[in-house]
């Protein structure tokens, strides 16, 4: 973006806009840009990207390439907010993903927490019945983000929390070229 003389902005979404900051130009801009990633905390729990995507076509007139960084999980639906996103500027969408999530591990007797539910659930890992259907519906989740992305001509990475980002962003930016 530097180097290129680009315009970045950003938007922090929870369940509400936590923060917007204008697309500019300029070093000093992708600094502030980089340092509110690093310091912000969010107010909220919750995820509604359909709410984030609204804002987002609303804000922001001229045609752009815009990154959506989610693990797509939202209670409320989005793709009808994605499509009127897609259909005015480029949308490319990471998907962050923690592999524990996408396969459950065999730990015994686990207490799992929910933040945005703020549920509290005893899940019994040792079971491969329960493996089974948590590493199932993981998967299920995946391949209907993959598909809404796909229907809207969106392209998207898969990024995992933990792992290098340099090789699957790179892979996406070489079909994207």
């Amino acid at each position: 973006a530097i180097a290129n003389n680009d315009k970045v902005g950003m938007i922090l979404f929870s369940d509400q806009i936590e923060k917007f900051i204008p697309p500019k130009k300029g070093r000093q801009h992708i600094l502030r840009i980089i340092r509110e990633l690093i310091t912000f905390r969010p107010q909220s729990n919750g995820t509604d990207i359909s709410q984030a995507l609204r804002y987002f076509s609303n804000v922001i007139k001229r045609r752009c390439t815009a990154f959506l960084l989610s693990d797509f999980f939202s209670p409320t639906p989005y793709a009808d907010a994605l499509k009127i996103a897609a259909s005015k500027h480029d949308l490319v969408a990471l998907r962050l993903v923690d592999r524990r999530e996408e396969h459950l591990a065999d730990l015994g007797l686990m207490k799992l927490y929910d933040p945005e539910s703020t549920e509290t659930l005893w899940v019994d890992t040792g079971s491969a019945n329960v493996r089974r259907v948590v590493d199932a519906r993981a998967e299920q989740q995946a391949e209907q983000t993959a598909r809404t992305m796909q229907r809207y001509g969106i392209d998207m990475a898969t990024l995992h929390t933990g792992e290098d980002f340099v090789k699957p962003l790179r892979t996406l930016l070489k079909k994207r070229s």
